[in-house]
Formats: structure tokens, sequence, C-alpha cells
């Protein structure tokens, strides 16, 4: 259990929050993830995409609905990857933050240079460390890379993980925005 919530944490730390928001559009997001897992991790990543090919379609509407709740959509995405919509509002633009910083998480990014920018986390629960670079593509389009570290059950465990962000238009839809931190 312990695994599935790393790497549930992982996803959201990593999938629907590092990109900044620097001249991004406030809108709806789709963002396609494809991610590489090295022992457990990986097992366990593989393992989740199946349970989840595999539910019933009322289970899988079930936890649809839930996730919903909380402002991600996950749908299948190919060569194994998924994808998560995200509902920006022009606050998360303003303050330069795409998604929820997670409780005990640290992120650091550095200057934009030209479209590209570095950046770095660090978390507590579950132990965890990443660095990466952005891509900026337009204001309607991003792609990522980012390298992650974590432990889970003792053992080191490394992440490899490719982003691309598009935006899908300026209505959320059902989407609901994430929640965000009060600064």
């Amino acid at each position: 259990m312990k695994l599935h919530t790393a790497l549930a944490c992982l996803l959201l730390v990593a999938g629907a929050g590092t990109a900044s928001a620097q001249n991004m559009k406030p809108g709806l997001w789709e963002i396609s993830t494809q991610m590489k897992g090295s022992g457990q991790m990986g097992d366990a990543m593989a393992q989740a995409q199946k349970q989840m090919e595999n539910l019933p379609p009322d289970q899988r509407k079930m936890m649809q609905d839930m996730m919903a709740k909380q402002g991600v959509q996950l749908g299948n995405n190919s060569g194994g990857g998924m994808t998560i919509k995200v509902c920006m509002t022009q606050e998360m633009v303003d303050r330069n933050e795409v998604g929820r910083q997670e409780p005990g998480c640290t992120h650091t990014y550095s200057q934009r240079t030209g479209n590209t920018m570095q950046f770095s986390y660090v978390c507590t629960k579950p132990p965890s460390s990443g660095e990466g670079q952005i891509t900026f593509a337009s204001p309607e389009a991003y792609n990522m890379k980012m390298t992650s570290t974590t432990t889970v059950q003792g053992a080191p465990q490394k992440i490899e993980m490719q982003n691309n962000g598009r935006w899908l238009g300026g209505d959320c839809g059902t989407i609901k925005p994430l929640a965000m931190p009060k600064k």
C-alpha cells in the first residue's frame, strides 16, 4: 500500500505541479505523462495501469468521479502513459503555479532563459526529490523532462518522466481547479 501511495503522490507532485505558469493560458490543460521506473516503482506503475484497465466500467467510473472531485481526470495514453486534465485558474497563472503544492514539498524554479526553465523539488512524505527542465513551445504548450528519486520500503527507486502539456480551451467544463495553498 505504501508503494501505491508513493506512486500517487509522485504523479500529483510531478505530473500536475512542476510546470511553471509563466506565459501560460488559464483554462483546461491536458498533461500526457510517460514514465519509466526502476525496481518496485516501475512494477507498481505497470500494475496500477493494468488494474485501471481491467476495472469493470462501473468501478472505473467511480474511480474517475472520485479523482474528478480533486480536479484530476485520468485516461489512458498510448505507450503506457497516462493523461491528466487540470483546470488552471487565472490566479494560478498569476501566482506562477500550475498544480497543487503538496504538504512537505519544496519546489525551486530557475529564471526562465529563452523558452526553457530548470526546476527541482524535495518532498518529505514520501521521501523523494527530483530535477528537470521545462521547454515552452507557446502559451498553449510545453514539454518537460524530469528525473526523480524516492525511497520505497527502504530501497531507492529512480523514475524518469516526460510530460507534454497542451491547452484545450478556456472553459474547464466539469473539471474543478486544484486547491491552491495560501501564500
